[in-house]
């Protein structure tokens, strides 16, 4: 058994039934996904368009992809027609051209909203009230929405992303997880069920408070080689 392999077994024995595990494989070369695939992984997380769309014509098309880094909005076309789901939505505007793209060849594409409540100002996402208010639910400081994910008809809102605070103290990353759960449950008339939240340092705690899908990398491939 190779340390991948090792890797993954011990992984999901902490991951319960219903719980997606998303390989994520950012600055991995294709080898190493090919080890997780042979153990029976099939979803992998990628970042950046111009390192997946290489990976996506080298490999097995039963993967299901995963975007989740930051997307300009002049690369989504070039992911639209195979990426299995969107985690890092991040504006209106990202979702106005993902259905515009997704139009153009007739697909619906699945993303999910991604939502800012961790302290650092740094991460992107839409705030709690703004994924309430373009979700067309009332929310008591907003109005009336001039844009709501309704407008897109092409992306299928399949629920929320976000990201813990990056400290150690636990109590802090399970107030994050908590608030992007009690968000998600504000959603349901959307049909919105998945939560992905929760990497290889605080998975745990996502999953007792809720994830559905959670994003872990290093825990499975090792250190990262940015040069890749």
């Amino acid at each position: 058994m190779n340390q991948i392999e090792q890797h993954i077994a011990s992984i999901r024995t902490t991951i319960p039934a219903g719980v997606t595990l998303v390989c994520v494989s950012k600055f991995h070369p294709t080898e190493a996904i090919m080890e997780a695939y042979q153990c029976g992984e099939r979803d992998f997380g990628e970042s950046r368009v111009q390192e997946l769309l290489p990976k996506y014509e080298a490999l097995p098309k039963d993967i299901r992809w995963h975007f989740i880094g930051h997307l300009q909005t002049n690369k989504v076309k070039q992911i639209v027609p195979f990426v299995h789901l969107i985690h890092s939505v991040d504006s209106l505007r990202l979702l106005e051209v993902i259905n515009r793209e997704a139009e153009k060849i007739g697909r619906r594409v699945k993303v999910l909203l991604e939502v800012h409540v961790a302290k650092e100002a740094t991460k992107s996402g839409f705030s709690p009230e703004e994924i309430l208010s373009i979700s067309n639910i009332q929310y008591p400081i907003g109005g009336t929405p001039s844009h709501s994910v309704a407008s897109y008809p092409w992306v299928e809102v399949c629920g929320v992303m976000g990201m813990a605070t990056n400290t150690d103290d636990q109590a802090e990353w399970r107030r994050c997880f908590r608030e992007i759960t009690a968000l998600a449950s504000k959603l349901s008339t959307l049909n919105t069920k998945q939560i992905s939240m929760g990497m290889s340092d605080d998975y745990l705690v996502a999953i007792e408070e809720g994830s559905t899908m959670v994003r872990i990398g290093s825990t499975i491939f090792g250190v990262r080689n940015n040069k890749v």
